[in-house]
């Protein structure tokens, strides 16, 4: 992830700054029309001639600017299980970053149950079983094409029997566009709403940082069918991508709470805006 706009350093080591170019570049690292244009105008309106580290700091600036400070830690409610359902489209890595998560919470000393509400795939609750296994935590499974609300309001009911911190729900990997899927995700959360009406406490979308701008179309669509409260951002190791996480916070609202980066269970981190900015630039 390291370096996403080394590049610019020696596109603009010279005297004339091509401004197309340089908008090519930021657009190319996925930061969204709007910041690009945020960042052009700033730096033009410097009135004069440009060197490279201008450019890396005007970036850097507008990009702290907009990212949210480190969001604390998920914490449990004490009194009951925290839900946390995580939502996305297939190949983002959801089912993984579901495991991940559970492995991060656990190693915080929280006890953590799964629940695999990927009744749409026979293989996404195989997969997510195998996890539970490795993890030595709990899982609630459906039948395949079971109903996907009844298998969270199930796994919520044996989380609450047994005194969990956290149940994570795994999701069906919906299609942004498909409006069935987006209402089951809503009918899931009316469900979860039965059993405690606060539930459930947290929506985290997965997105693949090599996806670019679809990713910021898909959290446009998931943003309005659920209250999503913040992203968990795949892919990030070498991909030479990351501008993403900047552009759904400027355009949407929705924070960068985790990141992937790799495939061991252990490659996966709490989201720290500081730390991004550096590595992308």
């Amino acid at each position: 992830m390291a370096g996403l706009f080394k590049k610019i350093l020696n596109r603009f080591a010279k005297e004339k700054v091509d401004w197309e170019e340089l908008e090519e570049s930021l657009v190319a690292g996925d930061l969204g029309i709007k910041m690009s244009m945020q960042i052009i105008d700033r730096l033009q309106e410097m009135g004069r001639k440009l060197d490279p580290e201008d450019v890396i700091g005007v970036c850097r600036e507008e990009i702290r600017a907009i990212l949210p400070e480190d969001a604390p830690p998920i914490e449990p409610l004490g009194n009951r299980p925290k839900v946390i359902l995580v939502v996305g489209v297939n190949g983002t890595g959801k089912t993984t970053s579901t495991a991940k998560l559970a492995k991060l919470l656990g190693d915080s000393g929280h006890s953590v149950m799964l629940a695999a509400a990927d009744t749409f795939r026979a293989a996404a609750i195989e997969q997510l079983d195998v996890w539970a296994g490795r993890l030595g935590v709990p899982i609630v499974k459906g039948q395949y094409k079971a109903g996907p609300s009844s298998v969270c309001y199930g796994a919520h009911a044996a989380a609450t029997k047994e005194g969990v911190d956290f149940l994570l729900c795994d999701t069906a990997g919906r299609l942004h566009t498909r409006h069935n899927l987006m209402e089951e995700l809503r009918k899931i959360s009316r469900t979860l709403g039965k059993r405690d009406e606060t539930a459930p406490h947290e929506v985290l979308l997965v997105v693949d940082a090599t996806t670019g701008s679809n990713a910021l179309s898909q959290a446009r669509e998931f943003k309005a069918a659920a209250d999503l409260s913040g992203l968990i951002v795949t892919k990030l190791d070498g991909s030479g991508k990351g501008g993403v996480v900047v552009s759904i916070s400027h355009e949407l609202g929705v924070p960068t709470r985790f990141i992937g980066l790799g495939e061991r269970a252990e490659d996966f981190e709490r989201f720290e805006a500081e730390r991004f900015v550096g590595q992308i630039l």
